[in-house]
Formats: structure tokens, sequence, C-alpha cells
């Protein structure tokens, strides 16, 4: 581990419907659904068939939600966001939790020890970094308030809760 405590073990069969992703990412819904419809970021766990279907995002899915907000939010170009998106893909879940992304602003750099970071500051490159481990803590406090259950989850979204609460009054 790059900074900090050992991260928690995760359950990566729990999925999470849209709008607790949205929550946990800190976006907005129609920033999801964009993404999703672009290919920045799909559903690993279910993606959208047809209106009225719910995709389901598995905890990594989120972790990259909010490194891709972050990551736009510092001035970072959305092609270079894919870019790195791309990188991460290709890595597990627990590989996520070693990486600091670093950029200057045009381009993002995968670090995955002190001394790379150092390097790349030493060679003026680095303006900011992410500490995805870090970004993993938030994403996994963010999610423990929302109970799950194996693949399904128990959350749900809010005209769900409106259909039940009408079926339930009659």
């Amino acid at each position: 581990m790059l900074f900090g405590d050992p991260l928690a073990e995760v359950d990566i069969a729990a999925g999470y419907r849209g709008p607790i992703a949205c929550q946990a990412a800190g976006i907005t819904y129609r920033q999801l659904d964009y993404w999703a419809r672009t290919g920045l970021v799909v559903p690993s766990i279910r993606g959208a068939k047809g209106s009225g279907s719910q995709r389901l995002y598995s905890f990594k899915d989120i972790l990259v939600l909010k490194v891709v907000k972050r990551l736009l939010d510092a001035g970072v170009s959305l092609q270079q966001v894919r870019t790195a998106v791309g990188q991460l893909a290709h890595r597990g879940v627990d590989d996520l939790s070693t990486i600091t992304l670093m950029s200057d602003g045009a381009s993002v750099y995968e670090c995955t020890s002190a001394d790379e970071i150092v390097d790349l500051l030493e060679g003026g490159q680095g303006v900011f970094g992410i500490a995805v481990g870090k970004v993993w803590r938030e994403v996994e406090g963010s999610l423990a308030e929302f109970p799950v259950e194996g693949g399904n989850v128990v959350g749900l979204d809010e005209l769900a809760d409106r259909r039940n609460r009408r079926r339930n009054a009659s």
C-alpha cells in the first residue's frame, strides 16, 4: 500500500443502482448516463437493456467514476481521462489501491511507487496527484450507508420507492 493503512476487503459481486453510484461518486445522474452511453465508464454488473431497466455498478466502477470526476474537476481533458480510464480498466480492483495518478494538466501518469512520484515531480511533470487508495476509502465510506446483498441491491431508487409505498397504501 502506497499511502496509509491497508484497505478493507470489498464485495466485488455487490451491485449498486445508478442513484447510489451517483451519490457515492459525487456526480449527477446525467453525467452517469452520458458516461455509460459513451463508454467512458460502463456498469460491469448489469448494463441498461431498454426502457425501465436498471444499470448495476460494481465497487470498482464507482471508484473509477469518482476518479473520473476528480480528473475532470482538475481540468484534465476528456481525451486524457478516457486514456487513464482505459489503463485503469485493465487493472484488478486490488491493484487500483496502489496507484497514484499524477497529471501536469495535459497528460495523466500512473505511479505505483513513491520513487515514480518523486521522479515525475523532479522532471517538472506533476502538478497534482490522486491517490486512488484514498478515493477507495471515500467510496467505501459512502457505500457503507447503503445495504447490499450478493449481486443484488437492497436500496431502492426513488421511483421504485414511490411505487412500493403506493402499493402498500392500497
